[in-house]
């Protein structure tokens, strides 16, 4: 209740106000989401972000890190303050030069309101210092912070960056990115693109790595730690860059059996999805007690425990093939995975079919006979599986099921134009199941809305074609397991964080 009390100098005052320019009112606080329906709180509004320099230095001991972020981004709104998604603790921040004030709010929101409101269209400087230790801070009640013996990685999805860097963490708002790290002399970092430089100091060597192309906040990674780094040009002249925690162990064999060949991978992936998109390649395997592995861009994560039973180059497909398909293709929201997970899952079978293990079509029968009409695998839409459901199996085996379903219809010849065609058509940029609908359409000159609404979006198994029902019924009700399916299977968890 607010009592209203006209003073003397309250006319004065209201006279004042009169006078400043209607326009003052429309400068509003950003959002602290940017709208995706999955995670309302990802992300922010009222800017879009271009370019993220990080300074860092991090003492693996301690896990102790120190941190100056300078992120380059223009207004879309009138601001009059805007959020970051961030963890760690902050001592200054700057907007254009000046000093601005800063708050917490939420469980990752740093909220920043400038000296002076921000117009739209405005170029903006923010330089965020901060210090921390990261595998101290959780939210809400989880942290992707990894600590391993001799250092820490940062590598999760949806969400990675609020523990290494302050951000607008959403796939939709990509940018470039420059990483310069100082670790302990004898401890090396590792991080996206091409490594720049390196130089020693006091004990201290920095490392600086440049990511010249849009990246996802998901996508960036930071790996401290005592590595082997091999490096290597593939016969189709992509960099390759992959490093090995020292004390692998038992593992250590088959992990390098397998990411060692990523150059060869890459090079045939591009057979089917068009040029390398990025400067560099490779992955990484640090000692940590994860079991997944992430498309990190141009140096994907793996886990030491995707090795535990041997070799297995169907992961480096999957993971690879989302340089494509999810790094240079990004989603628009959360609930576009499908294009991320059923083309990574297509490609390996596509390699299957390469080694001679079975084709995508033995392939794609066994998993569709595998699964009987009333199993819950068909109630997961993998066009809209909802945030608990997005990194279930169906969206991986189904989603690969459905390609399969859209190559039967629209033929060879169009299914393959659409494989090269949908990352040169969209690179670098953000895309959703809608807008490959519609682009598959586009190069087949078929409607495609009724077999996209059966095979992505209905809660039940679609029936089989009649000419393919008959040709399994012929062969019975069982369809052989083909060879490479206990490899696929073997990365069901690849995303299982």
């Amino acid at each position: 209740m607010h009592r209203r009390i006209i003073a003397p100098g309250a006319l004065a005052a209201a006279s004042l106000l009169l006078a400043i320019p209607a326009s003052a009112a429309s400068y509003t606080p950003g959002a602290p989401g940017i709208g995706d329906p999955y995670y309302p709180d990802y992300g922010n509004g009222g800017y879009d972000v271009s370019h993220y320099d990080l300074r860092l230095q991090y003492q693996p001991k301690t896990d102790e890190l120190q941190g100056t972020a300078t992120v380059l981004a223009k207004t879309t709104q009138d601001l009059s303050s805007f959020d970051l998604d961030f963890l760690l603790d902050v001592s200054e921040v700057r907007v254009n030069g000046a000093k601005a004030s800063f708050t917490t709010s939420g469980p990752h929101e740093l909220v920043i309101t400038p000296k002076t409101p921000l117009a739209k269209g405005t170029p903006v400087t923010v330089v965020v210092r901060y210090s921390g230790v990261p595998s101290t801070k959780s939210a809400p009640g989880f942290n992707t912070w990894h600590r391993t013996p001799d250092g820490a990685v940062a590598a999760d999805e949806p969400e990675a960056a609020w523990w290494w860097f302050p951000s607008n963490d959403h796939p939709s708002d990509k940018a470039t990115y420059d990483v310069s790290v100082a670790v302990p002399d004898g401890t090396q970092a590792i991080s996206n693109g091409t490594l720049q430089s390196t130089s020693s100091k006091l004990g201290w060597t920095r490392y600086n790595w440049r990511q010249n192309k849009p990246q996802a906040t998901y996508l960036a990674t930071l790996a401290v730690g005592k590595f082997d780094i091999t490096t290597s040009t593939s016969e189709g002249g992509v960099p390759v860059i992959n490093a090995y925690s020292k004390d692998l162990g038992d593992n250590d064999g088959a992990a390098r059996a397998s990411v060692e060949r990523t150059g060869e991978i890459v090079d045939w992936l591009s057979g089917y999805f068009g040029p390398y998109p990025f400067s560099s390649a490779g992955g990484y395997v640090p000692n940590t007690t994860t079991g997944y592995a992430l498309e990190t861009q141009t140096r994907v994560y793996y886990s030491p425990k995707q090795f535990a039973n041997g070799s297995n180059t169907s992961v480096v497909v999957h993971e690879l093939a989302h340089q494509w398909y999810g790094d240079d293709v990004s989603l628009k929201g959360w609930k576009d995975i499908w294009i991320n997970e059923g083309f990574a899952r297509y490609a390996q079978w596509l390699w299957s079919e390469h080694e001679g293990e079975g084709t995508t079509r033995e392939l794609a029968d066994y998993v569709y006979n595998s699964h009987p009409s009333g199993d819950a695998f068909w109630t997961v839409k993998p066009g809209d599986p909802g945030p608990d459901g997005q990194f279930d199996l169906p969206v991986y085996d189904r989603g690969a099921l459905a390609i399969q379903a859209l190559r039967n219809e629209i033929g060879d010849d169009a299914f393959f134009a659409l494989l090269k065609g949908w990352p040169k058509d969209h690179a670098y940029g953000n895309a959703s199941v809608a807008d490959f609908q519609k682009y598959a359409e586009q190069v087949s000159g078929k409607p495609l809305a009724a077999l996209f609404d059966t095979w992505l979006f209905q809660p039940s198994k679609p029936a089989a074609p009649a000419a393919r029902a008959a040709s399994l019924a012929k062969a019975g009700t069982a369809v052989g397991r083909p060879k490479s399916w206990k490899k696929i299977e073997a990365t069901n968890d690849v995303h299982g964080h």
